[in-house]
């Protein structure tokens, strides 16, 4: 059994202007001890999809499909059974600290919350465990006592990963952990939680726009656009080799170690994702597409076989082209 499997999930927000499809049909499977990496612009349903995972998402959100984790489904769950569950079974790790800590609440206390709320610890104990935990994740037990405004950005993040890892879970899923840290924490950061998780043996979901950080960090990468997974696979391949136009158009926005011609003229991708309001007839990234044919606009693309261990949802996937 997978710790995490995501069966079509369908996530649609209620507007005054009418439905607003954000995940359209998502199937994932993730392993304990395995790091999975989501991939994708601003707007293509990355966040959507982590605050699905613990149903986080606001009241005008309609979620179908099935979210397995451990087998339960977390959409059937009843209320106290999924508050359990939350911290306990899954924490995420959401993007910016310092708006994600409370300002006026010592580091300590609350990194010893869960553990009060959830595992019915005793003051004490939780505070002994705090310490431990701030400890863990390379900060020093002192700094309990301090306040979120007193620590540096890649400090803070280091407390939000100790928040997340207080009750034990099974799954982490962290939302763009890394944002708007400096390159050197940045790589302190993702180095820390990829020895977590090998410590731990817990499964990880990372979120990030950036594939090199992915396919640096990540066992599995999957690409979204316009609220679709439209390639997966090894991460490292898919960074390299992408299949889809859109994960190749990704991989060269980034400039490379070694390479000149990509640092000098990063190619990148015109244009913008579509509304989810208003998306395009058959595939959705067939106006930015630069090997789009006129079938790419009639017919939507599913997930089909690229390689070994790939899937890719384009029309040239297993063509000279593709």
């Amino acid at each position: 059994m997978s710790l995490l499997e995501i069966r079509d999930l369908r996530v649609v927000y209620g507007s005054g202007a009418g439905a607003v499809p954000a995940v359209r049909g998502v199937g994932l499977t993730l392993e304990a001890g395995q790091k999975l990496g989501v991939a994708g612009e601003s707007g293509c349903g990355k966040s959507t999809l982590a605050l699905a995972l613990l149903r986080l998402l606001p009241p005008t959100a309609r979620l179908e499909g099935e979210i397995l984790l451990d087998g339960e489904d977390v959409l059937a769950m009843k209320w106290g059974r999924l508050r359990a569950v939350r911290w306990a079974g899954a924490s995420i790790v959401f993007q910016g600290a310092m708006h994600s800590l409370n300002a006026v609440r010592r580091i300590g206390d609350q990194v010893a919350e869960p553990l009060l709320v959830h595992r019915r610890a005793t003051p004490a104990e939780a505070r002994k465990r705090a310490a431990a935990l701030l400890e863990q994740v390379g900060l020093p037990a002192s700094r309990a006592a301090g306040y979120p405004h007193e620590l540096s950005g890649g400090q803070r993040q280091r407390v939000m990963i100790a928040m997340a890892l207080a009750c034990e879970p099974r799954l982490i899923v962290a939302d763009e952990p890394t944002t708007a840290l400096d390159v050197m924490i940045q790589a302190q950061i993702l180095r820390l939680i990829e020895r977590l998780v090998a410590e731990e043996s817990i499964g990880l979901m990372m979120i990030s726009h950036d594939l090199a950080v992915l396919a640096d960090t990540c066992d599995r990468l999957a690409v979204m656009y316009a609220g679709r997974i439209v390639e997966e696979g090894p991460a490292a391949e898919v960074y390299k080799w992408a299949a889809h136009p859109y994960g190749r158009a990704l991989s060269s926005a980034f400039p490379r170690i070694g390479d000149p011609a990509s640092r000098r003229a990063p190619r990148g991708l015109p244009g913008d994702p579509p509304d989810p309001a208003a998306l395009p007839d058959g595939c959705a990234f067939h106006p930015r597409c630069p090997v789009a044919v006129a079938a790419c606009a009639e017919d939507d693309q599913e997930l089909r076989a690229a390689g070994a261990g790939r899937r890719a949802a384009c029309l040239h996937v297993g063509t000279e082209r593709g």
